[in-house]
């Protein structure tokens, strides 16, 4: 019973992080929330049982490119290209 409550509150967690990024309007805000849900994902991927899938995403769908988009920013940031 517990396990079918956190794969509900991961779920959520999931829609919820994948909403906000979408829809948020400060760049690191949304970077952020990307990398969140990188790692939700790669903790959905270890629920389902595939832990090779959860360490690629891990390693690069939030650390990698989440890495990348921060260091995209900072020289956004400092270009003055970066404010809306």
């Amino acid at each position: 019973m517990s396990a079918l409550v956190f794969d509900a509150m991961l779920l959520a967690a999931l829609l919820w992080s994948a909403a906000r990024a979408l829809t948020v309007r400060e760049l690191f805000r949304a970077v952020v929330l990307f990398i969140v849900f990188g790692l939700l994902m790669a903790l959905a991927w270890a629920r389902l049982g595939a832990p090779d899938v959860a360490l690629a995403e891990a390693a690069i769908g939030a650390g990698l490119s989440g890495a990348l988009m921060l260091d995209t920013l900072g020289h956004l940031d400092r270009t003055g290209k970066g404010t809306p």
